[in-house]
């Protein structure tokens, strides 16, 4: 009988079954896809951007389908922190996956707030923080746009959480190994690469942007190459694990991420093309270790090989 491969994998000292976790706002509050497959089946999932209040996001339209990907400008659109851990966390429970809350705010006390809230609750095991956001306190640019900033974030959340803290990056910037060290020297445990690329389309009918925000966030497959590079970058840059996600659709897209050396792989846009691609991806993954005879998934993280060689194992240091 052969044995099943170890797919577990070890993101900033939270252990999950395989690396295959859930993008945020793409997976709904964490039960939306439970008609199509049993989400404890999967790594971890992050749930839908939260904020300390409700907010009803952008006006519509707010979602189009571009050749090879999505624009999206919801607006992080959510029912709030409290709405959140009163009315959807309880039907949670009985799923024993990891849950992570992915925060976001507007001014670096709220994400304190947000930290401190979610310390006391059991049931959430990670916190993901959302870079991405405009800060009113600098004139409406991106907390992760600036290396300063992006540390006082981490390191707010940080003080006031003992559980793992995970940075979502920003694509746009200049550099963003200078973002992933900032954010490391802060106390992040982890880092997801990538969140959306800025874009927009216009229709020529109208002569009017299709997307009522006028700019949108890019995701799906038209941004793989892109996320791959950057995942690439930040993992030679940084000693914590980065959770690698953009345009990932199927599981040799997900092995693509962990050659260069992610330690985990986050599914978004794919779930609303197939809401099965999640779980597919865990089940592929296993075949083809079975069919390579791998019997631990961290074989293959950070195993890219140049020129002949071995690329650096760096994904070794990161998964102990």
């Amino acid at each position: 009988m052969v044995s099943q491969p170890d797919l577990s994998v070890n993101i900033g000292g939270l252990k999950i079954k395989n690396p295959v976790i859930t993008a945020s706002g793409t997976f709904g509050y964490g039960n939306e896809l439970t008609p199509f497959y049993d989400p404890s089946l999967l790594g971890a999932i992050i749930v839908k951007g939260l904020s300390l209040k409700l907010i009803p996001g952008n006006p519509p339209p707010r979602i189009v389908e571009t050749p090879c990907g999505l624009l999206n400008a919801i607006g992080l659109a959510n029912i709030g922190i409290e709405a959140f851990i009163e009315e959807k966390l309880p039907s949670l429970f009985k799923n024993k996956t990891p849950i992570i809350t992915n925060i976001y705010g507007h001014a670096i006390k709220e994400y304190a707030e947000m930290a401190k809230r979610i310390e006391s609750v059991d049931r959430i095991a990670a916190i993901e923080i959302n870079i991405s956001c405009p800060n009113v306190e600098q004139g409406g640019m991106a907390f992760g746009t600036d290396p300063d900033t992006a540390a006082m974030v981490t390191d707010q959340v940080v003080k006031n959480t003992t559980k793992p803290v995970i940075v979502k990056l920003t694509p746009n910037v200049t550099d963003i190994s200078t973002i992933a060290r900032a954010v490391e020297s802060a106390g992040a445990q982890a880092i997801s690469v990538t969140n959306t690329f800025l874009g927009m389309s216009v229709d020529v009918a109208t002569r009017q942007p299709k997307l009522a925000n006028i700019i949108g966030g890019l995701s799906g497959p038209a941004i793989k190459p892109m996320a791959l590079y950057l995942v690439h970058k930040v993992v030679a840059n940084v000693e914590i694990p980065v959770i690698g996600l953009g345009g990932i659709m199927d599981y040799q897209d997900a092995l693509e991420f962990l050659l260069v050396g992610a330690s985990a792989i986050q599914v978004g846009t794919a779930n609303f093309i197939n809401p099965k691609a999640a779980i597919e991806i865990v089940n592929d993954l296993t075949d083809y270790c079975l069919r390579e005879k791998i019997s631990n998934i961290n074989e293959i993280i950070g195993g890219l090989k140049t020129n002949g060689e071995n690329h650096e194992k760096i994904g070794d240091k990161k998964n102990k």
